[in-house]
């Protein structure tokens, strides 16, 4: 558990270091929460547009953190060797993936803060009250787990070059594909189907149930997550590669 703590601690601060990290992760959701709300680009849903995008915004930042962001770092501490050394150390391979998990947690609540506080500012009132508190955990973890347990496996599994291409397309077509920006009844039937199946899907989903209109996560939403959540991290445990 000492162990777990000290890589833990080092990773949120070399996280908070990266520029680049924070643009990705904070600066573009925000950018994009003003932006979409203050224009007419999408059809306004039921409820409005800043009633949908706050919670989609929150959907945003947790696949940016724990998918992109902590992918493509890991990819170059791969490549640079720097996860080699550490993996003659006595802290191994699933306690280092379970730092750099605790790590995206951490920066996540500084993301759903600010973001809050900004969608507050624009005019959101958000549904739910205390009692979904615990839904609202919920979705976040098992979204987070399942979105970081993706992106490990890509950054230990490809050269960081090819993971980069490759997570920054995942990034497009999740974002455009799993109703966090736009609505999933605008999109293709096929493509409403399988939104829900894909961790940012059922995230977004849930979250915009529980914020956006009051209500609780559907039970295919919970599934999805649970089992992305379970699948996803052991693959990469099973799989990673220090070098």
């Amino acid at each position: 558990m000492r162990a777990l703590l000290a890589q833990s601690r080092a990773e949120v601060r070399m996280t908070l270091r990266r520029g680049e990290t924070l643009l990705l992760t904070l600066i573009i959701p925000i950018v994009l929460l003003v932006f979409f709300s203050r224009t007419s680009v999408l059809a306004a849903p039921p409820g409005g547009r800043i009633a949908y995008l706050a919670p989609g915004m929150w959907a945003l930042a947790i696949m940016s953190t724990s998918l992109v962001a902590l992918s493509i770092a890991t990819g170059f501490e791969r490549t640079y060797g720097v996860l080699r050394r550490l993996h003659v150390t006595p802290l191994g391979r699933t306690r280092l993936i379970g730092a750099k998990i605790v790590a995206v947690l951490v920066t996540e609540i500084i993301q759903i803060a600010v973001l809050s506080g900004v969608a507050l500012a624009l005019g959101w009132r958000p549904h739910g009250g205390p009692s979904a508190v615990g839904s609202i955990l919920g979705a976040v973890l098992l979204g987070t787990l399942g979105c970081a347990g993706l992106g490990l496996l890509l950054a230990g599994s490809l050269r960081a070059e090819v993971n980069l291409a490759a997570t920054n397309g995942l990034y497009l077509v999740l974002l455009l594909g799993s109703g966090i920006v736009v609505p999933l009844t605008s999109l293709p039937a096929p493509v409403r189907s399988a939104a829900t199946w894909l961790p940012t899907g059922a995230l977004a989903d849930s979250l915009h149930r529980v914020l956006g209109s009051g209500h609780l996560p559907s039970g295919g939403d919970w599934i999805s997550l649970v089992v992305w959540a379970v699948l996803a991290p052991g693959l990469a445990v099973r799989s990673f590669r220090f070098d």
